[in-house]
């Protein structure tokens, strides 16, 4: 009789959503656990091997409200739009891992950027953005026609100056520049790889 546009992951629940609610339950553990002191069993700090866990907790927790809302904001509008693409398993290991990666690669880097712990979910976000802007159809075609036409380190170092562009536009003061870098340098890589995709997707089902 009709269409629905499918908006969910192909599991049939969405992954952004789960995501959301993961942040809003640790932010409600860790705020007034951190105020009285605990703030170290969140924060990834250099001496993670000591605390292995916050490789992922950190990634959940945020320094306050307004943290968590921005993050939120943008993982609502990217978030939404990856998760057709995948399944749910897929999608929450990619942000469990990139927001990993991209806080190791601001604590790794604490001599030069003077980093003492991390906090956040921007990372991951700034991973799903990537993936975002790399793995959409019309991004492929273009790329796979300059891979075509050009040596073979053109579209690595391209996504990677595209990435570099918006870290800098996109990080405000006091933000873990690094972090946001490493997140879009691993979701356009993943992005182009069509890491997450799973087989063709249809766009709409019969009810």
């Amino acid at each position: 009789m009709g269409t629905v546009p499918r908006t969910t992951a192909r599991d049939g629940r969405s992954p952004t959503v789960e995501t959301l609610a993961a942040l809003a339950v640790v932010f409600l553990v860790q705020f007034p656990l951190s105020v009285v002191g605990f703030a170290p069993l969140f924060a990834l700090t250099p001496a993670f091997p000591v605390t292995p866990w916050t490789l992922v907790t950190s990634t959940y927790s945020h320094a306050g409200p307004g943290h968590l809302l921005s993050n939120a904001l943008v993982l609502i509008f990217v978030g939404l739009a990856v998760e057709r693409t995948t399944t749910r398993l897929r999608y929450h290991a990619f942000f469990v891992a990139t927001g990993a990666v991209s806080g190791l690669a601001q604590i790794l880097l604490a001599p030069v950027t003077g980093s003492v712990g991390v906090l956040g979910a921007s990372g991951a976000i700034f991973g799903l953005l990537g993936y975002l802007i790399a793995g959409n159809p019309l991004s492929m075609r273009l790329l796979d026609g300059i891979d075509a036409s050009a040596p073979n380190w053109v579209v690595p170092l391209g996504l990677s100056a595209v990435g570099l562009v918006l870290a800098v536009v996109m990080s405000g003061p006091n933000s873990a520049f690094v972090a946001h870098l490493a997140g879009l340098v691993v979701g356009l890589g993943a992005g182009r790889a069509r890491l997450l995709h799973v087989g063709r997707r249809e766009s709409t089902h019969k009810v």
